[in-house]
């Protein structure tokens, strides 16, 4: 047992070394915290030969859990897809897209003469082609607004709402990272920043180990213990306790993630909004996703009605010149014509679409309500399936600089 005399003594002869335990120990701390939130998010590719030859980021890795996650908490709890949709209204949307739909439609005069026979549409009288395509550019915004509300009615068969957000986390990784990484900074950066201050404090642990014992396992165990006791506690910290807790009469405690609450609901809403459930991205997906076969039908159906009953002048010519299918025809390319254009044409409602559906709004008032548990669940499954690998590499960083240690300790006993 070395006595107390020959422990002061050897401090004040190797002070350097002794100073150098807790800075070095704040040093993994602070690196092990700093690497382990990168591996949460970087590369977003694998890279190495095969697994576990390689790393790729927990949220790029697990983004269909990630977004599944994310998804059925946006379906379950923030947003509701018929309240959405019923925030459009019908006569607005027609308004809006008045004057492109009227455009389009006469413009696929020509494109009909050109793609049918043209004999099938040049016997038309000429007056009966400018009624055909006057008339149906001026009823083109109601047939919109009477699709709109089909498409109300139909809304769970034509918009599939998991889809969108699944589709827009998975395919591109980045969102999903910055979804995360971006809201939660003030956790992440939390992290980070606790190592330094815990490594430092447990640095003077082992820096009394060391002068009691003189074991050169003391460098590389306690590299060890700090990096995974500094990992393992700031993770805990992050989300515990939920209220502000007085901790031994001295300070007041809240987890970083419910501290800064507010903050995170406000960043996580405009994310959400702005690049997972867009205006654009809504529209597309009830014009592109599973259901678009049935909303083309429906507006092929109003459409052909809607020449059907203005062509009817030329009927009888059509048909004795091109024959019944001659004028099916000329009726499906008019209603072809509109629909493969309305893509472009609803474009023009994202900004009166982004200001009716109030996404962002939305999602920040309905968090602000939700209960403790449910809002640790937007962020704590990013740690909770995979935080034993990061705390195994802090720990495993830690011994390893703790052997290099062992070398700065022998430099000293020469």
């Amino acid at each position: 047992m070395t006595s107390l005399q020959s422990v002061l003594a050897d401090v004040q002869t190797n002070w350097i070394l002794y100073l150098s335990m807790p800075v070095i120990a704040a040093a993994i701390g602070y690196t092990t915290k700093l690497i382990a939130v990168k591996m949460m998010f970087e590369p977003i590719e694998f890279v190495g030969l095969r697994p576990p030859l390689g790393w790729q980021g927990i949220i790029p890795r697990s983004a269909g859990r990630m977004a599944a996650i994310a998804c059925d908490t946006l379906t379950s709890k923030l947003l509701d897809p018929r309240e959405l949709f019923d925030r459009l209204d019908a006569d607005r949307v027609a308004k809006e897209i008045e004057q492109p739909l009227v455009e389009t439609v006469r413009a696929i005069a020509d494109e009909i003469a050109a793609r049918t026979r043209p004999e099938a549409w040049d016997l038309l009288p000429a007056v009966a082609q400018r009624r055909v395509v006057a008339h149906v550019a001026r009823d083109a915004p109601q047939i919109v607004a009477d699709v709109m509300n089909e498409v109300r009615d139909n809304l769970p068969a034509l918009f599939d709402f998991k889809e969108l957000v699944v589709t827009s986390l998975v395919q591109d990784k980045r969102v999903l990272n910055r979804m995360f990484r971006v809201a939660g900074r003030r956790a992440f950066g939390f992290i980070v920043h606790f190592g330094a201050p815990a490594g430092f404090a447990i640095g003077f642990i082992q820096a009394a180990a060391w002068a009691f014992s003189r074991n050169p396992m003391i460098m590389p165990i306690f590299g060890l213990l700090t990096g995974w006791f500094t990992d393992y506690v700031a993770l805990k910290l992050v989300f515990a306790p939920k209220n502000p807790k007085r901790i031994i009469g001295l300070f007041t405690w809240q987890g970083v993630f419910f501290k800064h609450r507010r903050e995170f609901t406000d960043i996580y809403g405009e994310l959400i909004a702005t690049q997972v459930v867009t205006p654009a991205k809504v529209l597309g997906a009830i014009l592109n996703g599973p259901g678009s076969d049935r909303l083309v039908t429906m507006i092929q159906r109003r459409v052909s009605a809607e020449v059907d009953s203005q062509i009817s002048v030329g009927r009888p010519l059509l048909v004795m010149a091109a024959g019944g299918s001659g004028y099916r025809e000329v009726q499906e390319l008019v209603a072809r014509a509109v629909t493969d254009r309305l893509p472009e044409t609803m474009g023009r409602l994202e900004t009166y679409a982004g200001d009716a559906l109030e996404i962002r709004d939305t999602i920040v008032l309905k968090m602000r309500d939700m209960t403790d548990d449910d809002f640790e669940g937007l962020l704590r499954p990013v740690f909770r399936q995979d935080e034993w690998k990061l705390i195994t590499v802090g720990a495993l960083l830690g011994f390893l600089v703790g052997e290099l240690q062992i070398l700065l300790v022998e430099s000293f006993s020469r």
